[in-house]
């Protein structure tokens, strides 16, 4: 079978996994099973997108143990022939919230040691105007004018939503200040998406994932935003520190502290505005059961109200404030 069938056999499929930005097929072919991964046409695009990801799967293969094997790549259509893994997703069998086994630890800091040791040389090239090396206040902001953006985009059609959640005018308020005192490191090579959903483990190893979010810059926004999106229980959240403590290249962990903090802060202002948005459109689609619908609802009072207390706001919306607020949006569902 040759690249275009596969293709043809993965957009046929029913039996896919899709996130926000690509579907994915598992196919069988005479060399092995093989991961078609297609992106979504007109997928809104929520994150900070630097290069194409098969070009960072080129650039890191050669320094990462456990990223996926890129076999083909066409540009018309686009779609990426990647070598299958055979494994467990994380999420699976340890949702978020719920510990992972020890040895996740161990991969993600040594994934996040791997990266460092990638020679800037090796990897796409940057557009023009991207934060020099150190300059980890240039990079905070390159963050946070997205998420102004998505805010502005937005705000016609979601206004009233906002308004009932509790947003302040400016989402990000006290951003720019905790920008302006991050501490300079040397950037590094970031996978930028490291959650349970993009983590494969097979025989006692994780493999790593979806590389679409890579970027280049301060490796502890990195950490910052893997705890963000693990949600580990207080001991393992911990124990992961404390390895990376140990192991990470000592330049890049000066100032820790007090930037994670900072970064954290602005993952906790996105997350309530992008999935806002996205959760709303979800609520919306006839093929969302009343099932998940509920339980995108109890986790967006969940990332509401982390915002709100970043506010200054100590009460909580309950989830029947999250549904009558959203029917203030366009889609007017009943969610």
């Amino acid at each position: 079978m040759n690249h275009r069938e596969l293709y043809a056999e993965a957009l046929a499929a029913t039996e896919t996994a899709a996130g926000y930005y690509n579907r994915n097929t598992g196919l069988d072919t005479p060399d092995g099973r093989v991961n078609v991964r297609i992106p979504l046409a007109g997928a809104d695009v929520m994150d900070v997108r630097l290069w194409r990801e098969e070009e960072v799967l080129a650039a890191v293969r050669p320094y990462v143990d456990h990223a996926p094997e890129l076999r083909h790549v066409s540009r018309e259509p686009r779609f990426q022939v990647q070598g299958f893994i055979d494994g467990r997703l994380l999420d699976g069998f340890s949702p978020r919230g719920s510990a992972v086994p020890d040895h996740v630890l161990d991969d993600v800091v040594g994934l996040l040691v791997q990266l460092t040791a990638i020679p800037s040389g090796k990897l796409p090239a940057l557009p023009d105007g991207w934060p020099a090396p150190g300059d980890s206040a240039g990079f905070g902001r390159r963050l946070s004018a997205l998420t102004r953006r998505i805010h502005t985009d937005h705000l016609p059609e979601y206004g009233e939503v906002f308004a009932a959640f509790g947003y302040p005018t400016d989402p990000l308020i006290g951003t720019e200040e905790r920008w302006a005192a991050l501490t300079a490191r040397p950037f590094a090579t970031l996978h930028a998406d490291l959650h349970r959903k993009n983590m494969i483990v097979s025989g006692g190893v994780t493999w790593f994932l979806d590389w679409e979010l890579a970027l280049w810059g301060d490796p502890v926004y990195e950490l910052a935003i893997h705890l963000h999106k693990m949600d580990y229980p207080a001991d393992q959240r911990e124990a992961l520190v404390a390895r990376w403590l140990r192991t990470m290249p000592t330049e890049c962990t000066v100032g820790w502290r007090h930037d994670v903090a900072a970064y954290l802060r602005h993952e906790r202002l996105k997350s309530a505005v992008v999935d806002t948005v996205r959760y709303s459109k979800q609520l919306a689609d006839p093929a969302t059961d009343s099932e998940f619908g509920a339980f995108l609802v109890s986790r967006l009072a969940k990332k509401v109200n982390a915002a709100r207390r970043d506010w200054g706001v100590v009460s909580d919306v309950t989830t029947e404030d999250i549904r009558a607020g959203l029917r203030r949006g366009p889609t007017h569902g009943s969610p």
